[in-house]
C-alpha cells in the first residue's frame, strides 16, 4: 500500500469515525446521561475519548515534528517505496473487550467540561489529524516511531499512531452503539 493509500486511507477511518460520533452530541441529553449497565453513560464515553485523544495528539505532535526533522537530514525515497502499512496488529484495537488495559487517571472522564466543550474539542482533533496528515503527505511520518503500551502494540510510526487513535474512537463507538442503540 503506498503512502497516499495509507493517508487517504487514515483520512476516511478519521472523518468517519468522527462523523458518528459527533452525531451522538445531537441526542437528547437525558440518554447521554443515563447509564446502562456499563461503568460510564454516553457523555462519559465521549468524554473519556476527547481526553484520550488529548493524550495521543500530544505525542502524535511532538512525534510528527521530529519525523519532520529526520526526514529532511536524510533520503526517505527508498523507505517511503518499501513501506507497508500494517494494520493488522492495530485492528484489534477497535474492538471492545478484545483485550485488558487499565487506563492512566487523567484519561478518566471528571464531567468538568460541558457536552458542548467535549464536542467542540473532538472537532479540534479531527481537524489536527487531518492536517498532520497534510504536512505528512510524502512519507515523512515513517521517520519516527513512538512506543505504544496498549494491547503489547510496540514501536508505531506517525501514520500508524493517528491510525490508532481513529480505531479508539470506533471501539467507544461500538461501545456506545451496544449498550445505548444507533
Amino acid at each position: 500500500m503506498s503512502i497516499e493509500i495509507t493517508i487517504s486511507k487514515i483520512n476516511r477511518e478519521l472523518i468517519s469515525a468522527f462523523a458518528v460520533l459527533d452525531g451522538w452530541f445531537d441526542r437528547d441529553e437525558a440518554l447521554l446521561r443515563h447509564r446502562a449497565s456499563i461503568r460510564w453513560c454516553p457523555a462519559e464515553i465521549l468524554e473519556h475519548v476527547m481526553l484520550t485523544n488529548r493524550y495521543l495528539l500530544m505525542l502524535i505532535e511532538k512525534g510528527s515534528a521530529k519525523a519532520l526533522k529526520l526526514a529532511s537530514e536524510k533520503d526517505l525515497t527508498q523507505e517511503v517505496k518499501q513501506y507497508q502499512f500494517d494494520s493488522v496488529a492495530l485492528d484489534a484495537i477497535s474492538e471492545p473487550d478484545s483485550f485488558s488495559w487499565e487506563r492512566p487517571e487523567h484519561m478518566e472522564p471528571t464531567g468538568t467540561q460541558s457536552l458542548a466543550e467535549v464536542r467542540e474539542e473532538l472537532r479540534n482533533q479531527l481537524y489536527r489529524c487531518l492536517c498532520l496528515l497534510e504536512m505528512l503527505c510524502q512519507g515523512q511520518g515513517i521517520a519516527y516511531r513512538i512506543t505504544m503500551s496498549v494491547n503489547s502494540l510496540g514501536k508505531l510510526d506517525i501514520y500508524q499512531y493517528i491510525y490508532f487513535l481513529a480505531l479508539h474512537v470506533k471501539r467507544h463507538l461500538r461501545q456506545l452503539e451496544k449498550h445505548y442503540g444507533r
